[in-house]
């Protein structure tokens, strides 16, 4: 994983936060608990090929 796959990660991971807080102090828990969905469900699909390629050469890695 390269460092601009984490950077892109913390950003989002800031920018959900800040944006569940304002959500929050203006009332629209529902909003928010969706705004932290989102940012988690996105995280989680750049992650999934990482995962697959671990999963992939941890197979290779002990078959031989």
């Amino acid at each position: 994983m390269d460092e601009t796959m984490i950077f892109k990660i913390a950003a989002v991971g800031i920018l959900v936060s800040v944006l569940s807080q304002v959500l929050k102090h203006s009332g629209r828990e529902e909003q928010a608990f969706l705004t932290s969905l989102a940012g988690l469900i996105l995280v989680l699909l750049w992650i999934i090929p990482y995962v697959y390629e671990l999963f992939t050469t941890m197979q290779r890695l002990f078959t031989l």
